[in-house]
């Protein structure tokens, strides 16, 4: 079952932001392990949850079954939206043995920015502050002025191109000698 442009298309077509992640899952649980890997990758600080656009790919050895894929689309759309449009391949690649590599793509977040997931950071640390410096007592004889670094002042330059000569071709502009 194959996946092309047109899915991706589809898929991002939800708009906002855009999130991937790949799992892998070997075993007896294997397509519900990678599936479950992807969903929580750790590379990843949000979670795909409420996504209402969602394009995974299963990849797998010659035993990949369909009731697999379907394990893996089952827990797939449990964290989606309800109305999530969910498109799925699957590729037989015999280097891949007893593994099976899910591959998420998932946009259309309610929220301009999907979930930040729920992390617990270690609690920071109260650092001893060091005293202040004190200046010595005495004061040379020389009087001293702060310097102030110069104000640069920047003129914009003048952009290689008339505003108006973009909707001429190049090749256009450059037989006028432009």
């Amino acid at each position: 079952i194959n996946l092309d442009f047109a899915d991706v298309q589809t898929i991002m077509s939800m708009g906002g932001a855009a999130l991937m992640a790949v799992g892998k899952g070997k075993g007896d649980n294997r397509a519900m392990d990678a599936a479950q890997a992807a969903l929580s990758s750790h590379l990843l600080d949000v979670t795909i949850d409420g996504a209402k656009g969602i394009l995974f790919n299963v990849t797998g050895g010659k035993d990949l079954s369909l009731y697999e894929i379907n394990q893996a689309a089952a827990l797939i759309r449990e964290t989606a939206h309800p109305d999530v449009n969910l498109i799925f391949g699957a590729v037989v690649d015999e280097t891949m043995g007893d593994e099976i590599r899910i591959t998420v793509i998932a946009t259309g977040f309610e929220h301009s920015l999907p979930m930040m997931r729920q992390m617990t950071r270690p609690q920071a640390r109260q650092v001893a502050s060091r005293p202040p410096v004190r200046e010595s007592a005495s004061v040379s004889s020389t009087s001293t002025r702060p310097t102030t670094p110069p104000v640069r002042r920047e003129t914009p330059e003048p952009p290689a191109y008339r505003v108006n000569d973009l909707d001429i071709p190049a090749f256009l502009r450059k037989k006028r000698g432009e």
